[in-house]
């Protein structure tokens, strides 16, 4: 399927280094948010790799094989995921550490889920910084790196370091820096096609979870505000009457949404009828007035301006491969 973005930034290197024995479910909700990220925009803005202290495979916990792209040492890029998670605390050695100290000349941000910010700290490179680790392990981190300030929160993001608790705080983690780098138009993309809560639940989120840097979890009517968008796209509700439905005032919500998203009510919801436009324009043969119709537009003319505004193509355009 082909999609369209408009930015034409540089496609960022993010690289994992794995261990024997990583959460295979980590390292999915680390990658799949980024290949989601390249298929809604249409080009590749994230490049992986998967790499290796010695350049042999790693086996996950679960008996999965990853065979790596390199070894550490041939690499670098701008950002190093260091990924252990079981039997971690043997696996800082001082070749480790030197390891680690010298990619950290080679990535302009390094990285450590679930159990890395272990290994991090060994080596040092968490020194005066805030970080984070599974919350099973925070006290023994804590006690062991007294020159970390330890934080029992999802994930943190300290400048140029940045550390992550588990699998499900890495998609959320992912998620974050999707929506710094490209937009919060993209992040909600990519949330809605794996279905993430911040889409489909209407309830509060977790205690802890700080989506969007916000430093608090999303609110409730923000959350039940994106779903009443999401289900009423071929007939549109007003603002007003959206933030009726959510029990606050219209100024009121739409400050919620410009704090927690980044964007007007009105902007995310003409985002997410021009979403629908473009599945269907890519994956139906309907003709352009009942894309409109489906997407919440009347007139064919206005919708298809919309779409070239925000896609940069014409719906015809965009079918045909041309711009």
């Amino acid at each position: 399927m082909r999609t369209w973005v408009k930015d034409h930034a540089a496609s960022q290197q993010v690289d994992l280094l794995l261990f024997d024995d990583f959460s295979g479910h980590c390292l999915a909700n680390t990658i799949e948010p980024l290949r989601a990220a390249n298929t809604l925009a249409g080009r590749q803005i994230y490049a992986w790799r998967f790499l290796t202290l010695d350049g042999y495979p790693a086996t996950s916990s679960a008996g999965m094989e990853v065979n790596p792209h390199d070894r550490l040492t041939h690499c670098q890029g701008d950002m190093l995921v260091a990924m252990p998670s079981y039997r971690y605390r043997p696996l800082a050695t001082e070749n480790t550490r030197k390891a680690l100290r010298a990619a950290a000349t080679r990535y302009d941000v390094m990285a450590g889920f679930d159990a890395g910010a272990w290994l991090l700290a060994a080596a040092g490179l968490l020194d005066g910084r805030r970080a984070t680790i599974h919350w099973e392990e925070l006290s023994g981190f804590a006690e062991d790196f007294p020159q970390v300030e330890a934080q029992r929160l999802r994930h943190v993001q300290d400048g140029n370091r940045v550390t992550c608790t588990g699998a499900l705080a890495a998609f959320d983690l992912m998620m974050d820096l999707i929506g710094q780098a490209h937009g919060q138009a993209l992040r909600l993309e990519v949330a809605a096609l794996f279905m993430s809560p911040e889409i489909t639940e209407t309830q509060s989120a977790p205690i802890g979870s700080a989506p969007l840097g916000a430093g608090s979890a999303r609110s409730r009517s923000v959350a039940r505000a994106l779903d009443l968008m999401q289900s009423h796209i071929e007939t549109p509700l007003t603002i007003l009457e959206i933030a009726r439905q959510v029990g606050r005032s219209r100024k009121d919500l739409e400050q919620r949404m410009k704090s927690q998203l980044g964007a007007t009510p009105q902007a995310i919801y003409r985002r997410l009828r021009l979403i629908q436009a473009r599945k269907l324009v890519l994956e139906t043969d309907l003709s352009i007035s009942e894309v409109a119709l489906r997407s919440g537009y009347e007139d064919p003319s206005a919708m298809t301006r919309a779409y070239r505004e925000e896609f940069g193509a014409t719906p015809r355009q965009m079918r045909s491969g041309t711009e």
